[in-house]
């Protein structure tokens, strides 16, 4: 993506908002990254931070922030709908899912009148860990606002986040479910405490499921922890097992990734004739 907005070559409304939302080298779409990237580190610190036992006027600038927050995350998601080539496609895109789907508890009690206790209860306050999805934005390509990294770091960068997702998530709705049922379920730091002692099979066995709910959100994280984490490791063995390779496309088999002193194509034998120095 080059550095220049289409705004200063005639480009329309659309294509400048869908520019600096995807941009990272601009100072305009630098600040944007930023600022997206602080703000839902503070959005999910909320959420974390109001599990515990605070005085009320800090729950009440909790609420503000967590408002403030949620309205300006709405108007980003609607700037992407209406900046998207196609906006059925925006719509219906899993970070656009993710996007609006952290934020409906918090408009919920904003435009629907939900009581507040409502949102922060229950099955509300389950959906509302799903805004740590939101950091899968910022590694959706190699491109980041300080710069470009290689796809074997990006990729270590998505295992190290995934990992920490299915701690969150699952820590998250485990204390929605539990809290008001299990005496060793506090705050969300107790069910942090739980997830990483489960996953990691240490089971020292103090904190224990007491709901179904929270039966079935541990073994969800516990499958989760089995299929999501061997997947993401193995694309970087994958990547690990190509760095010696030459990235060249047989024009037979369409293979690519040849040895770098491959003349012919190990999977049919079409001549490829790749440039070697022999004094490597």
């Amino acid at each position: 993506m080059g550095s220049h907005a289409p705004g200063s070559h005639g480009g329309t409304l659309r294509d400048v908002i869908r520019f600096y939302l995807l941009d990272h080298k601009t100072i305009v779409g630098k600040a944007i990254d930023i600022s997206l990237l602080v703000l839902n580190l503070v959005f999910v610190g909320v959420f974390v931070a109001e599990t515990y036992s605070v005085a009320a006027s800090l729950q009440s600038m909790f609420w503000v922030i967590e408002a403030g927050i949620s309205v300006i995350f709405l108007v980003e998601y609607l700037l992407r709908v209406y900046g998207a080539r196609s906006r059925l496609d925006e719509i219906f895109n899993f970070y656009s899912f993710v996007d609006l789907l952290a934020i409906l508890p918090t408009l919920a009690v904003l435009v629907l009148s939900v009581p507040a206790a409502t949102a922060n209860s229950g099955f509300l306050r389950s959906i509302r860990v799903v805004r740590v999805l939101r950091f899968y934005r910022f590694t959706r390509d190699e491109e980041f606002f300080f710069g470009t990294v290689s796809v074997g770091t990006l990729r270590v960068m998505k295992l190290l986040l995934t990992v920490l997702t299915i701690f969150f998530v699952a820590a998250g709705m485990f204390y929605s479910f539990e809290h008001e049922l299990n005496p060793g379920i506090n705050t969300f730091g107790d069910a942090f405490y739980f997830t990483v002692v489960t996953l990691s099979t240490v089971g020292f066995g103090d904190i224990v499921p007491v709901t179904q709910p929270g039966r079935w959100v541990t073994v969800a994280a516990i499958l989760a922890g089995i299929i999501l984490i061997p997947w993401q490791a193995s694309k970087i063995v994958k990547e690990w097992g190509h760095r010696d390779k030459v990235n060249v496309v047989c024009e037979n088999c369409g293979l690519a990734y040849h040895d770098r002193d491959a003349s012919h194509c190990k999977s049919c034998g079409h001549v490829i004739y790749q440039e070697f120095d022999s004094r490597e």
